[in-house]
């Protein structure tokens, strides 16, 4: 994207004056006035001609992105339980109880190890996979929307989150596996890798639940949350339905106006669908997901 294809954008006029240039004073200020806009510029500054610009753009865009998601609220943990399972699983203190009782059923012998069970702490957190359909345009407010999504699921469950970002296959941006990021700003890596995103190729949305599922079963949480950021028109074989209804929960994301595939799918599996109309919008779409509980 060239200085010339952006002339008469009255916000990259007011925030990059000259070439290789970003007034991060100005962005703070356009950013009160309208931050849906001012967001949109900025993601779109990202694929710049201007090398400087477009290093800039991303840099100040991660920054942006971490701020807004941080005035959400993370993740609250729920009071845990005890709960019991097979010894063989490990990681318990043995349940005597049972034990008592496989003793009792064997006469006063040995049990057999796999009738033994043991006591564990479960602490039902929240792990959430968020999945990105990058098979339309991604640029502008669909890359900023998709940005603000990253940022804010990284901060809402910093320890159990995936990223996922599909066409015609998927591509795992983050997997529930990888240890936390650390630092105040860990999550601005996975953030400049969603800025990165190009759009391309078919939509392939079953394959892209089938891979969310997989990144969910990788957590103990008890509460296991998929996001799906996209409109849900699939041009790829494969039953989305079936593949949907496979998850924990699943609430989609989609943009306003262009809901229609995906209320259809919501409404045949049970799931959520919320629209948003902007990127500042979505961080307010997870957080009412999350609240519902």
């Amino acid at each position: 994207m060239s200085r010339r294809e952006l002339a008469g954008d009255e916000v990259f006029e007011q925030i990059s004056p000259d070439v290789g240039e970003l007034d991060e004073a100005m962005i703070d200020q356009m950013l009160d006035e309208d931050p849906d806009a001012t967001l949109t510029t900025l993601a779109t500054l990202t694929a710049a001609v201007d090398a400087a610009l477009r290093e800039k753009a991303r840099a100040v865009a991660c920054r942006i992105a971490i701020d807004i998601a941080r005035r959400g609220p993370a993740v609250r943990h729920r009071v845990g339980r005890l709960r019991s399972r097979p010894l063989t699983d490990g990681g318990g203190d043995l349940d005597i109880d049972a034990a008592v009782e496989a003793i009792a059923a064997t006469g006063g012998g040995l049990p057999d190890i796999d009738d033994l069970r043991q006591i564990v702490w479960e602490r039902p957190d929240t792990a959430l996979c968020l999945v990105i359909d990058r098979s339309g345009s991604m640029r502008g407010d669909a890359l900023a929307t998709a940005a603000l999504a990253a940022a804010a699921v990284a901060c809402r469950a910093p320890r159990d989150h995936a990223v996922l970002a599909f066409a015609g296959e998927v591509e795992v941006l983050r997997a529930m596996s990888d240890p936390p990021s650390s630092g105040p700003n860990g999550a601005e890596v996975l953030i400049d890798q969603v800025l990165g995103l190009t759009g391309h190729g078919t939509t392939d949305v079953a394959g892209a639940l089938i891979a969310a599922g997989r990144e969910c079963e990788r957590s103990t949480a008890g509460r296991r949350l998929t996001v799906l950021l996209s409109d849900c028109r699939s041009t790829e074989p494969g039953d989305v339905v079936t593949e949907a209804a496979t998850l924990d929960e699943l609430v989609v994301i989609a943009p306003a106006g262009d809901d229609a595939d995906a209320r259809v799918l919501c409404d045949a599996v049970g799931a959520r669908c919320v629209t948003v109309a902007g990127p500042s919008d979505v961080v307010t779409a997870l957080d009412q997901a999350l609240s519902r509980t």
